[in-house]
């Protein structure tokens, strides 16, 4: 598949088949994530790989968009350290080309995906923090659902000339 292709026709996938993801798969998920971009190349990002259901439920009343990991066979919490980032501010950048990678890889590897947003909510990474038990200088980013998908959604049009600029506004 080409990126282009990925970058165009994938969408945020809800609904997922009883189907399981291997562990391969899951790893080359990873694997793409780490080789997202980062400020000053320091790759700050930890991540932790949940199948558990009861997990998933915790989450799920913490977060009122997160009703997908019900279905979901697995999910990834992206986090950034905060004593590996750059500097202030950079972890969350850093985490969302991460984020964004795996979302793709997913796409390209017939997998359907939602990423669930934590930060900037203060609440939502305060909870998932205490949840998971993460370390003080850990910082979640998001949670990305994966699964098998269970429904198709077409491309959009979403190529907006008005929002083009060139030279100056």
């Amino acid at each position: 598949m080409e990126v282009l292709e990925a970058i165009l026709k994938r969408r945020s996938i809800r609904q997922y088949t009883d189907r399981p993801i291997s562990d391969d798969v899951i790893e080359t998920l990873l694997k793409a994530a780490m080789y997202a971009p980062s400020a000053v190349n320091k790759q700050p990002w930890h991540y932790i790989v949940f199948r558990d259901c009861e997990m998933m439920e915790k989450i799920i009343l913490l977060h009122q968009n997160a009703s997908m990991l019900r279905q979901a066979d697995v999910a990834i919490l992206v986090c950034w350290d905060e004593e590996l980032q750059h500097d202030t501010g950079y972890g969350p950048v850093d985490c969302s080309a991460a984020t964004q990678n795996i979302l793709l890889a997913a796409y390209g590897l017939g997998l359907g995906s939602v990423w669930i947003g934590l930060y900037p909510r203060i609440q939502r990474m305060e909870s998932v923090h205490a949840l998971f038990a993460l370390p003080q200088n850990i910082r979640p980013f998001s949670i990305v659902s994966l699964g098998y998908p269970a429904e198709d959604k077409k491309m959009p049009l979403r190529f907006n000339r008005d929002r083009i600029h060139f030279e100056k506004w």
